[in-house]
């Protein structure tokens, strides 16, 4: 008993003796204005590897055996406010309760977040897949490369890693917002909203996320609740050349009352009649209103919803030829209408969205997050439909008739290129015709409206059928989204964090008649099926020739009907992940897993006369793919100045509803070797830090494979079909493989209180690494036409994407009475375009008859298959501003421009599809007045300028 009792008295004086010797500094963070807590801050005790962030509460604390004795400093830093450094003096058995300390407003950071943001509508409102995930731009800007690539790069179409941003999710409150359509976020349906969206939780790649599993791009939650936001208001009014020319803007938070209410209500307009690009017009207006009610100490209850209703004018590509006649800011879509610009091609989106969120403390190491989202709305992109016809003849004989030519002027047959291209040796006429088709394109070049409402008309000016209509082809969505999120505060050192989650979609997808062009209807036949078929005339093949739905045959559609296609998608998706984080004195690590499944099936309500019965007509194949992800990494801190950062993961990915029917507009068909895609990550970092200098070097890897894609163009050039005509197809890609690896590196140098160096580079490359199969599928074919072996020989071609290189090297100067000025010199390079994938086959080497070409000539072809490679360019650009605190009030200005000496640079193009055989392509070629089917090129903008100026209260 005696030796019982003294073991037991020598364990208690050994756990005494080491609670004893522990250091414990614990605080409580505030907003100097709002005296409300603030999340997500950075503590670290400088030269020591201690770091951790406030909670939702502002409150951390260090505890260790180890903390660093007598006088430390001890940094507190968060985005928009001044950073402090606090002496404290760390002694074992002498705790430090530093409640609270008060983080004061940094004016200038703040009026630099309030033009970044609000510059991002640039690059948000993109829709095509170019622009980068750059939501996470406040959280970047502690990152010197990620705040590089979100505002000085993000012009040039630029993408870190080379990632889609279909490669990113995006959240907002915990729901996610990329459409399960394309897998991309459609930024429209949040823009205008600059005041309520700088509450962003940002992670890098794989890093970890409390939300959801994340992807290889980052992931970034948007917090949207009322009670979140500092108590005021704020109105501001901007300017720029780039989008729109003027936003206005008005917001105003409650924060919480006594009675535990809060509400964030938001309003604004942005509009122009053309940016930076001619005739793109701009018109958005955007509300948001948020109310919380926090019901007890444990419970708080959020309501969130934004309507952003936006049309917007859209350009195009456009060829060397073209960019030579009319300049890099020309675009065909438009022409004068009544005096005003009318813009052919619009796009307009309507899809409100409303969240309600619950939040439960279930106790202080447990909090339970529960969202409910529902969308709904519509998103309408137009054309003008010049297929038009009328029905000739007596009934049982009967034709349509009909149809008139593209009515864009940069339609290649009114081009001087053209009428050049049409004799071996052009004649005098043909020089004569070419300058007459010069001098009418450089006058004029854009749509002629007053033409296009003639053609609708008869001889003795009566409105007959549309010969013309515009059209706009509509996707109209209903989403409602659920999930709940757990994390749990396991032990002082481990932390969980999981997620349930579905979504469940019914999507519409039809064309409809948007104006008749003063016509008295449309009749709703397909002239080009007529054509291909030899003998439209005869009785025999009359019936349901071209017909886009058998079962209302030679249908008069009128302005709001629908017509030529429809049907509607229903998508499912269930999905769960959990997380481990372990947070250490010297390492930290995690590891998380991911499961799901996902389910799409068509439905056709037109049966298409060119795939009758279940071809197009009812349900399709109902298709279900499986989404898994593992993934894990560690930071480990040598020392509190030296870290080392590592993330891998491997994600088995769905398709996305776009590439899992190879033609759903007309039928059923699903896409032949569709599959998950199966993505591999790993990235090593190298992370200094210091009181001066912050650097972060890293290399990456992103591989792909089982990817697919789909494609919509016509070709002259199918070997094999026995005819030599234009087909309209669908390009089917799958078993697609990519790899993009390379380095990036951001660092910033605070070599003075006001001047801070900031340099960032990016070195990549991203190529093919195999032959993926490739199928073509038309109206007008048999069936899936192969070519070959199969495949597309795009091993060691390029992803096109943007520069595969680039570099900044920059300064800011932060004055003390709160003005700022800064420049960035940025360089790019490695740019390619996006080649057909078609010409990569053994089409490009067959007769149209399937026979081999006699003349073909290997070296030749190597040439006219080299990948075109971009010109390197560099651009300079310079932002400043300053602000003023008048009465506990801020008012201030911020000013941009960006490449200030105007520089000319592509930032993307594809080769047409149109020419894709030996011969086609080099006769096109080698024409000596200029290609006819050239590469087509996107520019990036010249000079542009942006100024904004605004009042916080």
């Amino acid at each position: 008993m005696k030796q019982i009792l003294f073991t037991v008295c020598l364990t208690a004086l050994t756990l005494f003796t080491v609670t004893a010797q522990e250091a414990f500094v614990k605080g409580r963070i505030i907003d100097a204005n709002s005296s409300e807590p603030l999340p997500n801050v950075e503590v670290r005790i400088l030269e020591s590897i201690f770091s951790t962030e406030t909670n939702a509460k502002g409150l951390f604390a260090f505890t260790s055996t180890d903390l660093p004795q007598g006088e430390q400093v001890m940094v507190v830093n968060k985005s928009g406010f001044l950073t402090q450094q606090i002496k404290i003096v760390v002694q074992n058995n002498s705790p430090i309760n530093l409640d609270p300390i008060l983080l004061e407003l940094d004016l200038t950071e703040l009026q630099s977040q309030i033009g970044i943001i609000s510059l991002t509508d640039n690059e948000l409102d993109q829709d095509d897949g170019t622009s980068f995930n750059i939501s996470g731009l406040l959280q970047a800007s502690r990152d010197a490369f990620l705040n590089a690539a979100s505002f000085d790069f993000s012009a040039t179409f630029f993408r870190p890693r080379g990632l889609d941003n279909a490669n990113g999710k995006v959240l907002i409150n915990g729901l996610e917002m990329n459409k399960m359509y394309g897998g991309r976020p459609q930024w429209g349906n949040w823009g205008g909203l600059n005041d309520v969206q700088r509450n962003r939780e940002f992670s890098k790649g794989l890093t970890p996320n409390d939300y959801v599993f994340g992807d290889v791009a980052g992931t970034t939650n948007i917090i949207m609740r009322a009670s979140q936001y500092r108590e005021g208001g704020s109105i501001s009014y901007a300017s720029g050349n780039r989008s729109y020319s003027g936003r206005i803007m008005g917001s105003y938070n409650s924060g919480q009352d006594q009675n535990g209410w809060a509400y964030s209500v938001l309003v604004s307009r942005r509009f122009g009649d053309e940016g930076f690009q001619e005739g793109t017009l701009y018109d958005a207006n955007s509300i948001f209103a948020s109310v919380e009610k926090k019901l007890n100490e444990n419970h708080s209850l959020n309501f969130t919803a934004f309507y952003t209703p936006n049309r917007r004018g859209r350009s195009t590509a456009i060829t060397q030829e073209v960019k030579d006649l009319k300049g890099i800011q020309y675009n065909p879509n438009w022409g004068m209408q009544d005096g005003e610009i009318r813009n052919s091609r619009t796009r307009e989106i309507e899809e409100p969205i409303f969240m309600l969120n619950h939040f439960w403390n279930v106790n202080e190491e447990i909090q339970l997050n529960t969202n409910v989202g529902f969308q709904t709305g519509s998103i309408k992109n137009s054309r003008i439909d010049n297929n038009g016809t009328t029905l000739i003849g007596e009934p049982g004989s009967q034709y349509a008739g009909g149809g008139a030519s593209n009515p864009l002027a940069n339609y290649y047959q009114n081009l001087p290129s053209y009428a050049l291209s049409r004799n071996t040796t052009p004649t005098p006429i043909d020089f004569q015709r070419a300058y007459t088709a010069e001098q009418e394109f450089i006058d004029d070049g854009q749509i002629n409206w007053t033409d296009i409402y003639r053609a609708n008309f008869d001889a003795f000016g009566n409105p007959k059928a549309s010969t013309y209509v515009l059209q706009d082809d509509v996707n109209q969505d209903t989403q409602i989204s659920v999930n709940s999120i757990l994390s749990a505060t396991l032990t002082d050192n481990i932390t969980f964090n999981g997620n349930i989650s579905y979504r469940g979609l019914k999507s519409e997808n039809y064309a409809q008649v948007k104006d008749l062009l003063g016509g008295t209807g449309y009749l709703d036949i397909d002239n080009f099926a007529e054509a291909a078929s030899g003998d439209a005339s005869e009785e025999s093949d009359l019936g349901n020739l071209g017909q886009s739905d058998i079962n209302n045959v030679n249908r008069i559609a009128g302005e709001g009907d629908r017509y030529k296609y429809n049907y509607t998608i229903d998508a499912n998706e269930l999905g769960a992940f959990a997380q481990a984080q372990f947070k250490y004195t010297q390492v930290d690590f995690y590891v998380a897993l991911s499961g799901g499944t996902v389910s799409y099936q068509r439905d056709g309500l037109y049966e298409n006369s060119n795939f009758l019965g279940d071809a197009s007509f009812g349900l399709s194949e109902k298709l279900s793919f499986t989404n898994l992800g593992v993934k894990g990494g560690a930071t480990y801190k040598v020392t509190g100045r030296h870290l080392i950062d590592m993330n891998l993961g491997v994600i088995q990915k769905a398709p996305s509803i776009r590439n899992s029917f190879s033609n759903s507009r007309v039928n059923n068909a699903t896409t032949i070797g569709i599959s998950e895609e199966k993505i591999t990550s790993a990235d090593l970092s190298y992370i200094f830090r210091s009181p001066i200098v912050k650097a972060r070097f890293t290399g990456f890897y992103n591989g792909f494979k089982d990817g697919s894609d789909i494609g919509f163009y016509f070709t002259e050039n199918l070997s094999g079909q026995g005819v030599d005509e234009d087909f309209f197809v669908q390009e089917v890609m799958t078993n697609i493989e990519r790899r993009h690896v390379g380095g990036e590196m951001g660092i910033e140098a605070q070599v003075t209180p006001t001047i801070k160096l900031v340099g960032a580079a990016s070195f990549g490359q991203y190529t093919y690494t195999n032959n993926p199969n490739l199928y073509l599928e038309s109206d007008d074919l048999d069936g899936p036409v192969t070519f070959g072996d199969g495949t597309s020989k795009l091993k060691d071609y390029h992803v096109a994407g943007g520069p595969e290189r680039a570099a900044q090297i920059g300064f800011e100067y932060r004055d003390p009475d709160f003005w700022w000025f800064g420049a960035s010199m940025n360089f790019f390079s490695n740019a390619y375009l996006d080649i057909n994938n078609l010409a990569r086959t053994q089409n490009f080497s067959t007769d149209f008859d399937g026979q081999p070409f006699s003349d073909y000539d290997a070296g030749i072809a190597k040439e006219l298959l080299k990948q075109e490679k971009f010109d390197s360019y560099n651009l300079v650009n310079i932002k400043g501003g300053k602000s003023w605190r008048i009465n506990g009030k801020y008012v201030g200005f911020f000013a941009t421009v960006n490449n200030i000496f105007d520089r000319e640079f592509k930032t993307g193009g594809f080769e047409q599809g149109r020419k894709t055989n030996y011969r086609d392509l080099a006769a096109d070629t080698s024409l000596q007045n200029g290609r006819v089917f050239g590469p087509r090129y996107f520019f990036g903008t010249g000079t542009n300028y942006y100024i904004s100026a605004y009042v916080r209260f």
